[in-house]
C-alpha cells in the first residue's frame, strides 16, 4: 500500500503534464460557441460599459453649451468680360476644383471676419472675446503665476509680453473666422456657407451677412479692376493722340522737304508715268499707221491696203487697166500705128503720169505723219525715261517717308482700338454682374450643431460595446481560476466530482448552510453532494477515511464535511466528522456545542474516545471538535496515536470524514491526506487560482496522498448556468421538476 501511493501519485503527476503539453502543442482557437458562451459570462461588463459610457456623455453633454449653425448656399458662376485688355484682370477660370477651393477661402477670409465682427461687435462677445470670458477656479490660480511669468518674459523679450489691444482683436477675428465655414458641393459649383454661434440668431444672420459681403466684394473688385483699366485706357489714348499727331507732322515736313506731292490715286510722278505710257502706246500705233499707209502708198502692200489709203489713185489705176485693155483690143485688129491705137497710148502716157504725180502726192503726205509720229515717240520716250528717273530718285526718299507712315498707321489703329475698348468698358460697367448669387439663404437653425446629442451618445454606446467586448476578452483570458469541471480536468488532471452551489441568505432564510441538507433534501445543493459521495463509492478502493482540505482558507471544506456527513447520515450509514483544523477549530460554534474536549485532547491521553464524540441530534452523524490544545498538532497526526484512533474509528463507521487545514501553507493536511484512504480537494468555483490549486495538489501528491477527485464549492448557479459549460447543464431550469428547493 505504501508504494502503490507514489506510483499513483506519479502517474497523476504524469497525466497532469502530457495534458499540459498537449494542450500547448494544439491550441484551440475560439468557435462561435465559445463566443457566446463568454459573452453570457462577461455580460454584467459589456453591459456596464455600454451604459455607463452612454450616461457619462449625456452627463458631460449636458454640461456643454450648445452651439448652432445655420447654412446658406451660393452659386458660383462667373461671366466672362469682353475687353481683351481686362482678361487679364478679369480672367474668368474654369470651375475646377482648385477654383471652388480658392472661392471658399476667399468666403471665410479675415478680411470677411474683420467686417462681421464689427458690424455685429462680436468683440463684446465672451463666445468670441475671450477676455470676457469668466475665469474658472484653476484659472484664476494659475492667472497670477501666468500675469508674472509674461512680465517676466516682456522684460527680456517684449514679444512675449502681455497682449496687446490689437493682438486682443486679432484674436477675436481669428475666433470669428473659425466660425465661418465654406463648403463646396461634390460635382457642382455651389458653395455652401455656415456660421456657427451659441446664438441661433446671430448664426442665421452672421451666415447671410457673409454672402452678402463676398458678392459686394465681387462687384467691388470688379469695378476697382475696370475703374484702373479706364484710367490705364484714358492715358494710353492721350500718349496716342501725341503720338500721331507727332507723326503726321513729321510726315508733312519731310515731304515738303523731298518735294514729295501724293497724288489722287498714287504719287504725282508715278501718275505721270502712268499717262505717258499711255501716250507713249498710242504714239506708236499712230507711227504704225503712218509707216503701213506710207508702205500702202509706196506699193509695197497689196491693193486693198493701197485702196484704202489712195482711193483716187485705185480709180486711176483701173482707168490705166482699161485703156489697156482697150490698147490691147485694138492692137487685134488695128496696126501699132493706127491712130486709136496711138490715142490710147498718148491716153495711158498721161494717164500714168497722173497715177505717179498723185502717188507721189500721198507718198509725201504719208512720210510727214510718219516723222511726227516718230517724233513724238521719241519725244514721249524722253518724258517717260525722266519720269521714271524722278521715280527712282523719289522711291529713295519715300522709304523713311513709308517707315514714318507705317508707324503713324499703326499709332491710329491702335488708337481707334483703344476708343472702342473704352466704350465696351463703358458698357459693361453698366451691365456688370457678380460671379455669384445666393440661391438660399440662411434660415433659423433649430437644433444644435454641436454637441450631437443622438450621434455622440450612440456612439459612446458603440465604443462602450467594444470596450466591454475588449474588458469580456481581457477578464477571460486573464482569469485564471476554475470556472467549470472541464478546467479541473485540463488544468489538474483530475475529476470533479461535485459542483456545490452557494447558498446565499435569501435560501437559506435563516438556516445554517449544514441544515440545508435536511431541511431541503431534492435541492441541487443536496444532489451535488449526494454526487461526491456517489463518486467516492463508486472508486476501486471504497475509501472509508477521506480528508476534505483546500488550498486555501474560505474554500468551504468544513462546509461540506458537515453537510456530507449529515447527507451521509441520514442515509443509513454510521459517519464521523473530525475537526482537524487544530487551529483554526469551526465545528463547537457550527454545531452548537460546548466542546472543552476533542480531538487534541483525545491523542494527548488527555480524554477518553466517548467524551471526545459528539452526536447530530438531527441525524445521528457522530462529530468530534478539533480539542482545546494547541500543541504540535502535525507531531499528533503523524503519531501512533493517530494511527490507532483512525483504526478504532474504521471499525465503528462506515464513513470517516476528515477536515483538514489548507494544505498550501499548512502540513497538517499534507499529513492527514498522507494517512486518509482518499483526499477530496476543495477549490472555491472563480476564485483559487489555477497555479495555486496545482501546487497544492503537487503538494500532496509528494506526500504520496491518494486524491480521488476535486469538489468545486461555492458555485453561483445562476451564472455558471449562462456559462456556456457541459456541466452547467446540472442547474438548467429544464431540471427543475427534479428538485425542490
Amino acid at each position: 500500500m505504501v508504494l502503490e501511493r507514489p506510483l499513483a501519485a506519479s502517474a497523476r503527476a504524469s497525466a497532469r503534464v502530457r495534458a499540459a503539453g498537449f494542450r500547448s502543442e494544439h491550441p484551440t482557437g475560439l468557435n462561435p460557441n465559445e463566443v457566446l458562451a463568454i459573452l453570457r459570462r462577461r455580460k454584467l461588463s459589456v453591459l456596464a460599459c455600454a451604459v455607463l459610457f452612454p450616461v457619462l456623455t449625456a452627463v458631460a453633454l449636458h454640461r456643454v453649451r450648445p452651439l448652432y449653425t445655420a447654412t446658406g448656399a451660393l452659386l458660383y458662376e462667373p461671366s466672362e468680360y469682353a475687353a481683351r485688355e481686362l482678361q487679364s484682370i478679369l480672367r474668368v477660370d474654369p470651375a475646377t476644383d482648385a477654383v471652388m477651393a480658392s472661392q471658399a477661402e476667399v468666403v471665410r477670409g479675415l478680411r470677411t471676419a474683420e467686417r462681421l465682427a464689427g458690424e455685429f461687435r462680436l468683440e463684446e462677445q465672451p463666445e468670441f472675446n475671450p477676455a470676457l470670458r469668466p475665469m474658472s477656479r484653476l484659472g484664476r490660480f494659475i492667472s497670477p503665476l501666468q500675469t508674472r511669468l509674461g512680465a517676466l518674459l516682456g522684460a527680456l523679450d517684449p514679444r512675449h509680453g502681455p497682449p496687446s489691444p490689437e493682438n486682443a482683436r486679432e484674436a477675436v477675428i481669428r475666433a470669428v473666422q473659425e466660425a465661418i465655414s465654406v463648403r463646396t458641393v461634390k460635382a457642382s459649383r455651389v458653395l455652401e456657407v455656415s456660421f456657427t454661434s451659441e446664438d441661433r440668431t446671430l448664426a442665421a444672420r452672421a451666415a447671410n451677412r457673409v454672402m452678402e459681403l463676398y458678392i459686394a466684394d465681387q462687384l467691388d473688385s470688379k469695378f476697382q479692376a475696370i475703374g484702373r483699366a479706364n484710367q490705364w485706357l484714358e492715358a494710353r489714348v492721350a500718349d496716342l493722340q501725341q503720338q500721331v499727331q507727332h507723326s503726321e507732322d513729321r510726315i508733312a515736313a519731310y515731304r515738303a522737304a523731298q518735294g514729295l506731292v501724293q497724288g489722287v490715286q498714287a504719287g504725282l510722278e508715278t501718275e505721270q508715268i502712268s499717262r505717258l505710257n499711255v501716250e507713249l502706246a498710242q504714239a506708236r500705233n499712230d507711227l504704225a499707221q503712218a509707216q503701213g499707209r506710207l508702205d500702202a502708198a509706196r506699193g509695197r502692200t497689196g491693193a486693198t491696203a493701197q485702196a484704202e489709203i489712195a482711193p483716187s489713185v485705185v480709180q486711176l489705176r483701173a482707168q490705166q487697166h482699161r485703156l489697156t485693155a482697150e490698147l490691147q483690143s485694138l492692137l487685134t485688129r488695128l496696126g501699132s500705128r493706127h491712130p486709136d491705137v496711138l490715142a490710147r497710148r498718148t491716153q495711158l502716157a498721161e494717164l500714168q503720169h497722173a497715177i505717179n504725180a498723185e502717188v507721189a502726192r500721198v507718198v509725201a503726205a504719208t512720210d510727214a505723219d510718219v516723222r511726227a509720229a516718230t517724233l513724238r515717240v521719241s519725244t514721249l520716250e524722253s518724258s517717260l525715261h525722266e519720269a521714271q528717273s524722278q521715280v527712282d530718285r523719289n522711291a529713295q526718299a519715300q522709304i523713311p517717308l513709308n517707315a514714318m507712315q507705317r508707324d503713324a498707321d499703326a499709332s491710329r489703329t491702335l488708337l481707334q482700338a483703344i476708343l472702342q475698348r473704352i466704350q465696351q468698358t463703358a458698357q459693361q460697367t453698366a451691365i456688370e454682374t457678380p460671379d455669384a448669387r445666393v440661391i438660399s439663404n440662411a434660415l433659423l437653425p433649430i437644433v444644435p450643431s454641436y454637441p450631437r446629442y443622438k450621434l455622440l451618445i450612440a456612439a459612446s454606446g458603440a465604443l462602450g460595446i467594444l470596450l466591454g467586448l475588449l474588458l469580456a476578452y481581457l477578464q477571460e483570458i486573464s482569469d485564471d481560476t476554475f470556472r467549470s469541471g472541464d478546467d479541473v480536468r485540463r488544468e489538474l488532471g483530475l475529476q470533479c466530482m461535485a459542483l456545490v452551489p452557494e447558498l446565499d441568505s435569501r435560501t437559506l432564510r435563516g438556516m445554517r448552510t449544514e441544515d440545508y441538507v435536511l431541511r431541503k433534501p431534492l435541492s441541487p445543493f443536496t444532489e451535488q453532494l449526494r454526487a461526491l459521495r456517489t463518486g467516492l463509492w463508486l472508486g476501486n478502493t471504497h475509501p472509508k477515511v477521506i480528508a476534505i482540505t483546500a488550498a486555501r482558507p474560505g474554500e468551504g471544506k468544513t462546509t461540506l464535511a458537515l453537510a456530507l456527513g449529515r447527507l451521509a447520515a441520514m442515509s443509513g450509514e454510521r459517519v464521523m466528522v473530525l475537526d482537524c483544523d487544530i487551529r483554526a477549530p469551526a465545528f463547537a460554534k457550527r454545531m452548537g456545542v460546548d466542546a472543552h474536549l476533542g480531538l487534541s485532547d483525545c491523542m494527548l491521553g488527555h480524554a477518553t474516545l466517548d467524551q471526545a464524540i459528539h452526536t447530530d441530534a438531527q441525524t445521528g452523524m457522530a462529530f468530534m471538535p478539533a480539542g482545546q490544545g494547541e500543541a504540535n498538532s502535525v507531531g499528533l497526526f503523524m503519531s501512533e496515536h493517530m494511527a490507532v484512533l483512525l483504526q478504532q474509528l474504521r471499525d465503528q463507521y462506515d464513513l470517516v470524514l476528515l477536515d483538514a487545514p489548507p494544505a498550501c501553507a499548512l502540513t497538517d493536511a499534507r499529513v492527514l491526506a498522507r494517512v486518509a484512504d482518499a483526499t477530496v480537494m476543495c477549490v472555491r468555483w472563480r476564485s483559487t487560482p489555477q497555479a495555486v490549486a496545482a501546487h497544492t495538489i503537487d503538494l500532496l501528491d509528494a506526500t504520496g496522498a491518494q486524491i480521488a477527485g476535486v469538489a468545486l464549492t461555492r458555485v453561483d448557479a445562476r451564472v455558471h448556468v449562462r456559462s456556456g459549460y457541459a456541466d452547467a447543464e446540472v442547474y438548467h431550469p429544464r431540471l427543475g421538476g427534479y428538485f425542490r428547493e
